[in-house]
This record gives C-alpha cells, sequence and structure tokens, in this order.
C-alpha cells in the first residue's frame, strides 16, 4: 500500500473527525464541530490516504501534538518536534502501525532536519506503546489529566 501525506482540507478533517473507535480507543473518538474544524484546518494537520484517496490516517506537528495539561508538568519545555498522528478505526490492531509509523517518520526526519521526535500517548493505550518501542522510541515523562494518565515517548534521530 502506498500512502500520501495531502494537505487537510474540510472534506478530509469531515471524514476524519466522524471516525468512531470500539472500547477502550473511543477515547480518541471526536465530533464534526466548529472546534474540531478549526483546529484540523488551522495549518499543523496532515491527511495520509491511500493511493486510490481513501483516508488512512493523519499527523500533526508541534502544539497540536501537545497534551495542553502537560506544560503544567514541564513535559514539553526541551526542543524536540512533537508528533500526533491517528489511524483509520478499520485499520487499527490489524499489523499496519509498523508501516505507518514509518512513513510518517520519513516524512517528519524530511521536514524537520536532526530535530529529535516526540509524542503523547495514553498509558492504556499499550498497543501504541509496544509500536513506538519497536520502532526506537523511548519513555520519557509522565503525566495525568482529568480522564486519562499520559506518558512522553521520545526519539533522537
Amino acid at each position: 500500500m502506498n500512502l500520501i501525506i495531502k494537505n487537510m482540507d474540510e472534506d478530509l478533517a469531515r471524514k476524519i473527525l466522524t471516525w468512531k473507535y470500539e472500547p477502550p480507543y473511543d477515547f480518541y473518538n471526536n465530533e464534526v464541530n466548529e472546534e474540531g474544524m478549526r483546529e484540523f484546518l488551522a495549518g499543523t494537520y496532515r491527511a495520509i490516504t491511500d493511493d486510490e484517496g481513501e483516508v488512512f490516517g493523519f499527523l500533526c506537528t508541534g502544539k497540536s501534538a501537545q497534551i495542553p495539561v502537560g506544560n503544567n508538568y514541564g513535559v514539553y519545555k526541551d526542543n524536540f518536534v512533537d508528533i500526533g498522528l491517528g489511524m483509520h478505526p478499520d485499520y487499527t490492531g490489524k499489523g499496519y502501525g509498523y508501516d505507518f509509523m514509518t512513513f510518517i517518520l520519513k516524512y517528519i526526519k524530511e521536514n524537520y532536519t536532526g530535530v529529535p521526535m516526540r509524542l503523547s500517548v495514553a498509558t492504556f493505550n499499550k498497543r501504541a506503546i509496544h509500536l513506538y518501542e519497536q520502532i526506537g522510541f523511548v519513555k520519557q515523562d509522565k503525566f495525568k489529566t482529568d480522564v486519562a494518565d499520559f506518558i512522553t515517548m521520545v526519539k533522537r534521530n
């Protein structure tokens, strides 16, 4: 499968915001509303499609990829490129994660040369944490929100 990164537009954002995950991953469900659309169209989100043009996933960078409460814990103080991502629920847990992540990391390395990477992940998401560790990320910081516990993971190229 060939993946392609596209600039986010209203149609792509609307499709992504309607995705519904099974529990416990329903934590990642969104809604199509003004706030969600504004965030997805602010310029830091990219859609990832397959060669048929179907939305496979998305990525975001910078503050959009951070959990705001993490700032209270000082977890975002170092100079990293923060990465956020999501995969269409039809593809999660089916062995696509490694290729999806390596595709994203290649894009990040090409666009943020030499800058170490960081991502934030809910601690219950063992599948994602296992994948990130396989790819070379290591656990760094822990913090809590009202709804979940999180860790940051870093990869120094």
